[in-house]
């Protein structure tokens, strides 16, 4: 995405948080695409079958992120770093959800344009194994669990990483080697 078209998805964030309605309207068509990449790349991790699709994982997070009234949006980034903890946050109730459901249930599979996919119950619980650790490692350190999160549930580069957590990318590079090792320790149990 070029400069210009960050700089326009900024003043638009900005209008929306200052109450402009008609800078919604302007927002979508800029970053509908930008979250369709991010929501792909989140399900691109899932193993097949899962029955949540890139679109609606999408339409639940813009629902997510409009209706918020309380955030002051700062910039690109920083809609794209709340857009994460928003598909985050979908993935692993959908993945509780999964989990609670009787073994064995009945699973209704719905295909639109791209395909459905079925969550395994392995999968679910990697996913809610991971989710726990993440909220662990944000008690001990929030700026490593947000770096996870915008690394590898947003897809964010080192570089976007480090703008939208207003840090240095040696930093990121850093925190984000940490933090994955302490993960991978925290949910296979690893010393």
């Amino acid at each position: 995405m070029d400069t210009s078209a960050q700089s326009d998805i900024t003043k638009l964030l900005i209008d929306l948080s200052d109450g402009d309605q008609a800078a919604l309207d302007k927002l979508i068509p800029l970053v509908y695409s930008e979250l369709r990449q991010m929501a792909a790349r989140y399900l691109r991790r899932e193993a097949a079958p899962h029955t949540l699709q890139t679109t609606a994982l999408v339409h639940e997070a813009y629902l997510k992120l409009v209706d918020q009234k309380k955030v002051r949006w700062q910039n690109r980034s920083h809609f794209f770093a709340i857009a994460a903890q928003a598909m985050r946050r979908i993935l692993i109730d959908h993945a509780r959800t999964r989990l609670s459901a009787r073994r064995g249930g009945s699973e209704q599979k719905i295909a639109l344009d791209d395909g459905a996919i079925d969550i395994s119950e392995e999968r679910a619980s990697s996913l809610v194994a991971l989710d726990e650790a993440l909220e662990r490692l944000a008690e001990i350190d929030p700026q490593k669990s947000r770096i996870v999160e915008l690394r590898f549930f947003g897809g964010l580069s080192i570089e976007e990483t480090a703008h939208a957590l207003g840090i240095g990318t040696a930093t990121v590079i850093r925190q984000w080697r940490v933090a994955k090792a302490w993960l991978y320790k925290e949910v296979t149990g690893e010393g």
